[in-house]
Parts: structure tokens; C-alpha cells; sequence
């Protein structure tokens, strides 16, 4: 069964973070620096929200807000729903689809550990899958 933190150990465990008093233009100089659609907004070591490309577009390109003059925390989503390293990738795939969101930040008790996307569950579970089907051909085959 593949884990979180089989996917972490793969893609590296580096998050990108930004205070929640960082401006909104801000947070996309730095999205776009580093080629990212999200970043996790923190309080010192406390994960306090998240913003993506999404919530800019919808709440301050739409709303004809400043993206100068808006914080973060305006416009981030507060309710974060995180995962822990522990956790299968299936879990992960099912809690992505119900709460329809595609990014989760990995927590380790309280210390942030890194994310995973969408991305990063659906290859990892291709690779599983992949995987699986060698195993059943062999055991059919007789290992030939």
C-alpha cells in the first residue's frame, strides 16, 4: 500500500509558505518564481490557510479588488483539510474527490511535511496499479 509518505520521499517535501499578511501580489510573484498553483499560508510554524491561483482569479481578479492592497488572509482558505503521512494513497484520493478540492498539506503532529496533489496521487497510483497487474501476470503465468 502506498503512503504519503511514499509520495514525499519521491517528489521531495518542500512547501512553499507566506504570511497571512503578505499581499495578494505577493503571494502570486511568488507562485509564479516557483512555477506553483498554491501556497500554504503560516503563521510562524502554524498552518493557518491556503491560497491558489482559483481563489486570486475569484476573489480579487472578479471582484475587482487590489491585488497591492488585499492580504492573503482575505481571500484564504481558512478551513484547511490536511492529511498526515501515514495515510494511503486510496484515503487521499477519496477525501480529494468528496471534498472536491487538489491540494493537501501534509501534516506531521503539528509540523508541516510537505503537499501532495491531485498529480501526485493519481501517479503514484498508476504506478500501484501498474504494479499490481506485473504481479497477477506473473502469479497467472507461473513467473514466465
Amino acid at each position: 500500500m502506498t503512503t504519503v509518505r511514499h509520495i514525499l520521499q519521491g517528489k521531495g517535501a518542500t512547501v512553499w509558505t507566506i504570511p497571512p499578511d503578505a499581499s495578494v501580489r505577493e503571494a502570486v510573484k511568488m507562485m509564479n518564481e516557483n512555477d506553483i498553483g498554491l501556497l500554504v499560508i503560516a503563521k510562524g510554524d502554524d498552518v493557518v490557510g491556503i491560497i491558489s491561483e482559483r481563489d486570486i482569479a475569484r476573489k480579487v481578479i472578479l471582484k475587482d479588488k487590489s491585488s497591492v492592497t488585499t492580504p492573503v488572509r482575505d481571500i484564504m482558505t481558512a478551513d484547511v483539510i490536511t492529511i498526515t503521512p501515514d495515510q494511503s494513497i486510496d484515503t487521499c484520493m477519496a477525501l480529494m474527490t468528496s471534498k472536491h478540492i487538489r491540494h493537501l498539506p501534509v501534516m506531521d503532529g503539528k509540523k508541516l511535511a510537505g503537499l501532495v496533489s491531485i498529480g501526485d496521487v493519481v501517479k503514484a497510483t498508476i504506478v500501484e496499479k501498474e504494479q499490481l497487474i506485473k504481479e497477477l501476470q506473473n502469479y497467472i503465468t507461473g513467473g514466465r
